[in-house]
């Protein structure tokens, strides 16, 4: 690792330590069902006291760890009701998916409904609005500031390290060993891709989410590196080795799939910022072999 990387990692990491340093006795007490939402506060330094799926979310999302303090409130669809009114919480943040439970949740405290990838919206913007809205939400509209221009240059810089000649790429996630997530526009991951100047190969429509749920035959004919976020579903991984029509997308395919870890399609900043630094570590160590 370089000296300047060494000393970009340690700067980013004492401002981390400040932020955290000043958000605890002054930051509201908060739970969400939400992990978008979860991570993004973990990002201002102002981590939610409940949060539901504790294990799941660090499954699926990896990185920002949640705090070992953090109280797991059961099932997202399904939270525990009477453990969250016993924490007492002065707000309780959901994003739209939620908003069936808002009756229930409001008869404990407050709740915030905070949307993100809605239809016909850039999803970068979003992104900075969410930042920004949870910035003020927690009154720490600095440490929102400063993970919106973190992020942006830290993106920024990782185009500079993406090789002029990294063929079009498809992000997929196993649903099952038959079945894909592929990803394209009004996603996370077509919103990290533009802002690296790399192609996407999958150009056919996507839900809200940015992603088509297709069979891994649909795969097939496109001219493309081939990249695989986990995790796996059970026993997916096994299946795959077997043999079969994966074998022949990947000989077809533009090298070896890119297998990266967990990285929450579905997030904000934080997230976006963790898939581009793997997404472009794994392209340099292919072209490092």
């Amino acid at each position: 690792m370089s000296r300047p990387r060494r000393v970009l990692i340690w700067l980013a990491g004492l401002v981390v330590a400040l932020i955290a340093a000043t958000s605890s006795a002054d930051t509201p007490r908060l739970a969400t069902l939400d992990w978008t939402l979860a991570e993004t506060l973990v990002a201002l330094g102002a981590p939610p006291s409940a949060v539901a799926q504790i294990e799941a979310y660090h499954a699926w999302v990896g990185e920002p760890a949640l705090p070992a303090s953090t109280v797991d409130l059961g099932l997202r669809s399904q939270p525990n009701l009477e453990l969250l009114a016993s924490l007492a919480p002065e707000r309780i943040l959901i994003s739209p998916m939620f908003a069936n439970l808002a009756p229930r949740l409001e008869r404990i405290a407050p709740v915030e409904t905070l949307p993100l990838y809605r239809p016909g919206r850039d999803t970068w913007t979003e992104m900075r609005e969410l930042t920004r809205s949870l910035g003020h939400l927690v009154e720490r509209p600095a440490a929102a500031a400063w993970l919106i221009e973190e992020t942006e240059a830290r993106l920024d810089a990782l185009r500079q390290r993406v090789d002029d000649t990294t063929p079009p790429l498809v992000i997929m996630q196993f649903m099952d060993s038959r079945h894909v997530r592929v990803f394209g526009e009004n996603g996370l991951y077509q919103a990290v891709l533009d802002r690296l100047a790399l192609d996407n190969a999958w150009q056919r429509p996507t839900n809200t989410w940015g992603f088509s749920l297709v069979g891994i035959e649909a795969l097939s004919g496109l001219d493309a590196r081939l990249v695989v976020v986990e995790p796996y579903p059970a026993g997916v991984r096994e299946r795959l080795d077997d043999g079969g029509l994966w074998d022949h997308l990947i000989e077809a395919s533009r090298g070896e799939p890119i297998v990266l870890p967990p990285t929450w399609s579905f997030g904000a900043l934080p997230s976006a910022e963790r898939f581009a630094e793997l997404l472009v570590s794994a392209l340099e160590s292919d072209d490092d072999a």
